[in-house]
């Protein structure tokens, strides 16, 4: 675990390395100026893609949803990782830099068959444990994550690696994810579904609640409503950002404008380009919806015909 992040703030454990180096001449290739990829299961990405746009506003970027298979968090590891690699294929052929995984789900089950399969660097999220630990005063802290990723060894590893000392409590709510991919975002029926998904973290009598799907934070200003000014929730999407840029800057692979630029100096708006495995069309309103501005969304048909051949194989297997 040595990619936590040390600022107890940082609301997600993030980690990224190349799976294989990248060359001296990267920046003579052109590479640095090639877009950066960024995927989820469906629209929870665009939070984290928000949050890179704000950090590294001068940079292009590719996004995926798979919306044809959503919720990765109520399928098995295999299933997810077989998505995942496809998505994967799918952006190195559009010559991504470097990809972001924005999905707890896809991190924890796919990440190292990614960087073992693709020679660029990832970026990937899993629950924020350790700075919850360091954050909580009652010595109590809540998780919500998909029902997988919930009960998943892995988040039992790391409740146990930095939170033994803490009383945690992970819970499950991928009704959260269908809120968001329907795009009910603040509704009365929406604002019923979270107070009855968190009700039993709640009941715990915590002080941080960890957001542990990237899908959360579009709901965040109904969570916070819900939850209270006693619970601090905790957000992924600038540590990620944060740990994107740090990624590309030891890779020489920060676009030339980006360099010059600086962090304080924002120049011009990089370029965005946004497919979805599903229905464009409802994809595209959400998406405008959560970023803020216009988006217009392309359908990847192969990859929805990929998602459906592999429901069937783990259903047969």
């Amino acid at each position: 675990m040595s990619d936590q992040p040390r600022d107890a703030h940082c609301p997600q454990a993030v980690e990224a390395q190349p799976s294989a180096p990248l060359t001296p001449s990267a920046l003579e290739v052109g590479l640095a100026s090639a877009p950066i990829g960024v995927f989820d299961s469906g629209a929870g990405g665009l939070t984290i893609l928000k949050a890179l746009r704000q950090e590294l506003p001068g940079e292009d970027y590719i996004y995926v949803g798979d919306t044809a298979h959503c919720p990765y968090g109520l399928r098995s590891e295999a299933e997810i990782t077989q998505l995942v690699l496809e998505i994967g294929r799918f952006l190195v052929e559009r010559g991504v830099k470097l990809i972001v995984v924005a999905c707890n789900a896809a991190s924890q089950a796919a990440l190292a068959a990614l960087r073992a399969t693709f020679p660029v660097p990832f970026v990937g999220v899993v629950p924020a444990v350790k700075p919850a630990a360091r954050l909580t005063r009652k010595g109590s802290i809540g998780i919500i994550a998909t029902n997988q990723a919930a009960r998943s060894p892995y988040l039992q590893q790391l409740i146990a690696d930095f939170a033994g000392e803490i009383e945690t409590y992970a819970h499950g709510c991928s009704e959260l994810v269908t809120l968001v991919e329907r795009g009910e975002l603040d509704t009365p029926t929406a604002e019923e579904t979270v107070r009855q998904a968190l009700r039993p973290v709640l009941s715990k009598d915590i002080d941080v609640l960890v957001l542990g799907c990237t899908h959360f934070p579009a709901l965040r200003p109904l969570i916070e409503r819900v939850v209270g000014p006693d619970v601090q929730v905790i957000d992924s999407g600038a540590a990620i950002a944060r740990r994107t840029r740090s990624v590309l800057e030891a890779s020489g692979l920060l676009k030339p404008s980006t360099r010059q630029q600086g962090q304080d100096q924002p120049g011009r708006l990089g370029t965005l380009e946004v497919w979805c495995s599903g229905d464009p069309a409802p994809f595209g309103q959400i998406a405008s919806r959560i970023l803020g501005y216009p988006v217009s969304v392309r359908q990847a048909s192969q990859l929805a015909q990929i998602a459906s051949a592999a429901s069937r194989q783990e259903r047969e297997g």
